[in-house]
């Protein structure tokens, strides 16, 4: 039968190498291909309170990253490509930056140092590599931290990482030893608002706000956990989850053999979180016995020594998890992360072209307008705190430049409004931003904007309509000279043919006078042409009347009255008669002068 230390080894070898044939060598004992970091099932417990929120949630705030932690999730993915693809997992970490930098946030890498002697023999058993440490831990908490090594290949990888996060603009904190207790001593003294770390135990460390996991893309949010949701759902506190850290496992301790999680939540709850460290400070781990049903759950009994461990062994573990070695709050070392830190573009090309083989164009693509945006948003800041401090600030007389130049145009993008707008010394000509975040920073240009795009529109209405009318003038213009030349044309070819009468001279009595003595009441169209010979009369047309009645062979009252003076040659019908196209095409001039009359 198997000893309870060889299945607790079988289970740590199980639980972070199921995925890995060979556990990798020199790495920090964080780099596993699967598994679960910190306290045993601990995420699990938490299920309940594990929050999924937009990534925009995560504006403005300040973040601790624990890098290692980040560098073996985007390795984990990275293994899944091809192997020609290098430095995948580093193209991951630079969209996720890029992402948090577009929201402004204020980032810090914070790094492992030494790892902790009481964690030695769980280092060992993930890494299967008894030549790393001594063999004999019968006592670890009297084996001193060990330093990492430096020229692993996962240390590189952590080098190269932070390179990349100093081009823009992201400071690094390197921990004296565990990195997710130095974001947890940030996040406490409130000097960061959450930490990212897939390490449970961030919480035991005194964390308040962990960031599990984080999605980009168009759905792109982050797995969030918070200790205010833990304490109220859950009834566990600091102390609590300690606890359950020695009931259960963690890196600190090799847990209750035979212990469950949900026997372990309810021992906790009934000595209650203020209580339970002292009283394992004073009996143990001997008070798990007295819990509800305790036989039925397989606890151990008090006389098994060979589950229970001493008093003072408790007290290291309990000790590691309340007295993490960290920089203090005060220390030069955070004091210098706190500062913010410039973007470095040129240095970014660079290292983009050394480990992507990218032009500084396309380097510049992917982050100068999310630079823009963190600079909007930084003056969007500034512009709201003078509000709330009942200062409202001219644009034009804000201290701090906008660094938004202009508004080119309004966008929809996904359904969502935005605006792109040109920019002021980011070496960047436009990108685009949403439209809620422009109007907390620059609520003027829109104003202007929109005025001058609704006055655009007017003029741009003005200026079809003008058009329209003048192409309409233009077209019956065209129309009306084609009419009155055809009639013109078979007017002369009609009168050619008629003027066949012989007039006899007279004076004072002409055709001009023939035709106001036919058509006296309609106001006559002159029809200018040229003239073939200096005796070629003006024939007036009139087009607005109906057609004249037809000529017949008796003599008219003007030639009755004038046929002393003129005479007249009547011709047949057929010689005299307009032809039908003439005649169409008077009807057609005269209603189109109606129609043109009627508008």
């Amino acid at each position: 039968m198997d000893s309870p230390v060889s299945l607790s080894s079988r289970f740590f070898n199980c639980l972070f190498w199921v995925k890995s044939k060979d556990p990798p060598k020199g790495k920090a004992s964080r780099n596993l291909s699967t598994g679960e970091m910190g306290v045993k099932n601990f995420w699990d417990i938490l299920e309940s309170c594990k929050k999924t929120l937009p990534l925009h949630r995560l504006q403005n705030k300040r973040l601790c990253i624990d890098l290692s932690c980040w560098i073996v999730q985007l390795q984990n993915v990275s293994k899944s490509h091809s192997r020609l693809n290098n430095k995948i997992y580093l193209k991951g970490l630079f969209h996720r930056l890029r992402a948090l930098i577009a929201l402004n946030c204020s980032l810090i890498f914070v790094t492992d140092g030494s790892i902790p002697g009481i964690k030695l023999s769980t280092y060992r058993r993930r890494l299967n590599n008894g030549n790393e440490v001594a063999q004999n831990d019968a006592n670890p908490q009297q084996i001193c931290s060990l330093k990492r090594n430096k020229g692993s290949e996962f240390s590189l990888m952590i080098k190269e990482a932070k390179a990349l996060g100093l081009a823009l603009g992201i400071p690094c904190l390197d921990g004296l030893e565990e990195a997710e207790a130095q974001c947890a001593l940030l996040n406490s003294e409130f000097l960061c608002d959450g930490c990212f770390t897939s390490d449970s135990d961030a919480f035991l460390f005194g964390a308040r706000t962990v960031y599990r996991d984080i999605c980009l893309g168009d759905s792109g949010h982050v797995v969030c956990y918070e200790m205010d949701d833990i304490e109220r759902q859950l009834g566990f506190g600091r102390n609590s989850m300690i606890t359950l850290a020695l009931l259960l496992g963690s890196d600190y301790s090799q847990g209750v053999y035979g212990m469950g999680r949900d026997s372990a939540c309810q021992i906790v709850k009934a000595v209650g979180d203020s209580a339970v460290l002292q009283k394992i400070a004073s009996e143990g781990l001997s008070f798990a016995k007295k819990g509800k049903n305790s036989e039925k759950q397989g606890l151990p009994n008090s006389g098994n020594g060979q589950y229970m461990h001493k008093c003072d062994q408790f007290s290291e573990v309990i000790d590691a998890y309340l007295k993490p070695k960290c920089h203090s709050a005060d220390s030069e070392a955070v004091s210098r992360v706190l500062v913010q830190h410039p973007f470095q573009r040129i240095k970014l090309q660079q290292i983009c072209s050394e480990f992507f083989a990218w032009l500084p164009e396309k380097t510049d693509e992917y982050i100068l307008p999310k630079v823009a945006e963190r600079d909007l948003r930084r003056f969007a800041n500034i512009r709201s705190k003078t509000s709330e401090l009942g200062f409202n600030i001219p644009l034009q007389q804000v201290p701090v430049n906008c660094p938004v130049s202009g508004i080119v145009k309004h966008r929809r993008v996904q359904g969502s409004d935005f605006y792109e707008v040109s920019w002021k010394n980011i070496g960047l000509d436009s990108s685009v931003v949403p439209a809620d975040l422009l109007q907390s920073a620059c609520p003027e240009m829109i104003i202007e904007f929109e005025e001058q795009r609704a006055e655009g529109r007017k003029q741009n209405k003005r200026k079809t309509k003008t058009k329209k009318s003048e192409t309409a003038v233009a077209e019956i213009d065209k129309r009306l000279q084609t009419l009155l030349l055809d009639i013109e044309s078979e007017s002369r070819a009609a009168h050619n043919l008629s003027q066949v009468s012989i007039v006899s001279e007279t004076s004072g009595t002409g055709v001009d006078e023939l035709n106001q003595e036919r058509f006296p009441d309609v106001e006559p169209i002159i029809v200018d042409h040229a003239r073939r010979c200096s005796k070629e009369r003006i024939e007036v047309i009139n087009l607005l009347s109906p057609s004249p009645a037809m000529q017949t062979r008796k003599a008219s009252k003007f030639q009755q009255k004038n046929s002393q003076k003129i005479d007249v040659i009547d011709l047949s019908d057929t010689e005299t008669d307009q032809s039908p196209e003439h005649e169409r095409k008077s009807r057609e001039l005269r209603s189109f002068l109606a129609t043109l009359k009627g508008k």
